[in-house]
Formats: structure tokens, C-alpha cells, sequence
């Protein structure tokens, strides 16, 4: 992430704390930038430099204005003044970690072999919720070369309970016992 985008995201949120308003700004944040996921080029056009500024500026008051919050859309019309609404993403994830931080949430990915049941997300959530303290945003990527197990990734920590990890542990051991033996 810029510092660019870090200064403007946690600018965003500093205004939306001061008014009791960052759940309301992150949701409307987390929609635009689902949007703008799906449609990559209107964040190209809204920085364009071959478009004059009063037009880009016009397409966000059209596409926006009246359907999010004012902060929201005069976030968006500074971004787009400033030429720099390609850097949206990297502003959402400064505010995302803020809000985050304030509210004890604590996203966690874990990898699966095969998908995690509902009953096995709510469990694995609650006995990480219960360990850490904190509201856990779980998200469960898939990756068959787990063999089985799980992987989590959180907080910049990483525990690798899947079988190939250990599988890996084993062969390691073994290729130590080996050469101690020669």
C-alpha cells in the first residue's frame, strides 16, 4: 500500500470517527470497492488525464451522489480531482485495518483441502474468537495439495496444521536420521 493511499484512507476515517460514522462509511467502502472489482476501467476513467476534471468529477455526482454518504462521495471527487482513483483499493484497506483495530476484529484465512462446513467455520471461529478475544471475519480458501487439515493465517502468524506440513516434518526428520547414521 502507498502511503498516498494509507494518508488518504486513515484521513477517511478519521472524519467518520469524529461523527460516530466509520460502520456506516466501511460498508458503503466494502460496496463500492465490490463494484469497482467488477468493473476495473470506471476507476481508470474517474484518473484519466485525456478527460477534463469537471467531467470526471460530473460521472461520480452521476454514478454516486444520493446513494452513499457524503463523506463517501466527496472522498470519491477528491480522489478523482487528484487523479488518483486507481489507488481506491490500496485507501480501503488503510480504512479497513483502522476499523478493524478499533473494533477487535481480526479477519483469519484458513486453507482447506476441501471447503469447511458451516458448522466447522462457526466452531473454528469461535475457538479462535474465544483464544484471541477478538470478532473473527473467517475466510476459507481451498487448496486440495493439504491433503487435510488446516492452515491459518493471521495477525502475520501462520499455523500449518494440514497433513502435507506434516508430511514434509516427517520426511525432514527422516533425512536427519539418515545422515546421522553415515
Amino acid at each position: 500500500m502507498s502511503g498516498l493511499a494509507g494518508n488518504y484512507g486513515s484521513a477517511l476515517y478519521s472524519v467518520a470517527l469524529s461523527e460516530n460514522m466509520t460502520g456506516e462509511v466501511y460498508n458503503e467502502l466494502c460496496e463500492l470497492e465490490r463494484v469497482f472489482s467488477a468493473q476495473p476501467q470506471y476507476l481508470k476513467l474517474l484518473s484519466a488525464a485525456n478527460v477534463a476534471k469537471e467531467e470526471r468529477l460530473g460521472l461520480v455526482d452521476d454514478c454516486l451522489d444520493g446513494k452513499v454518504h457524503p463523506y463517501v462521495l466527496n472522498f470519491m471527487k477528491l480522489l478523482t480531482e487528484k487523479s488518483i482513483t486507481t489507488h481506491f483499493g490500496d485507501c480501503v484497506k488503510a480504512y479497513r485495518e483502522r476499523y478493524y483495530l478499533d473494533n477487535g476484529i481480526m479477519p483469519v484465512t484458513a486453507v482447506t483441502a476441501v471447503p469447511l462446513s458451516d458448522s466447522q467455520s462457526k466452531r473454528l471461529t469461535d475457538k479462535i474468537a474465544k483464544v484471541s478475544g477478538k470478532k473473527i471475519i473467517l475466510t476459507n480458501k481451498v487448496d486440495p495439495s493439504c491433503l487435510g487439515g488446516v492452515k491459518l493465517s493471521y495477525d502475520s502468524k501462520q499455523i500449518d496444521g494440514t497433513v502435507s506440513h506434516r508430511l514434509k516434518e516427517v520426511s525432514e526428520l527422516l533425512k536427519l536420521d539418515a545422515s546421522a547414521m553415515t
